[in-house]
């Protein structure tokens, strides 16, 4: 392994977000800008329920796309369009009414955007459509 910047670097294909199966590129993009920075991440560990058939169980739910253990908080990613990205923000809005003490960060297309630009990647080959 080589050394960058006094830190260990891995190949590409050692790192977390290469060993997980994405619904979305640009979920692989931002985790593994999350790993180039060393931020630990868990990719859509819970649903949280938000609505309940007439028995009490699970009829719909929200699942963020990731976990940010050290900062305590959820990152939803929405880089659709914008049909489903009110969708999307309708959820949220439900999420923070039924469990106001979890955190959810919205990136929106445009910051994800921002973001890829800050790190010199192209936003169309890096899954930002």
């Amino acid at each position: 392994m080589s050394a960058h910047r006094g830190r260990q670097c891995r190949h590409p294909s050692e790192s977390p977000a290469a060993r997980v199966r994405f619904a979305h590129p640009s979920e692989r993009t931002f985790a593994a800008l999350l790993d180039l920075h060393g931020i630990r991440w868990e990719y859509e560990p819970v649903e949280f329920t938000l609505r309940w058939d007439d028995e009490g169980g699970p009829a719909g739910g929200f699942r963020p796309d990731f976990w940010l253990p050290q900062a305590g908080c959820f990152v939803e990613l929405t880089t659709a369009d914008q049909r489903l990205v009110t969708r999307k923000n309708a959820k949220v809005r439900r999420m923070r009414t039924l469990y106001p003490e979890v955190e959810v960060v919205v990136v929106y297309q445009r910051d994800f955007r921002r973001l890829l630009e800050h790190h010199g990647l192209d936003p169309a080959a890096a899954g930002a459509a």
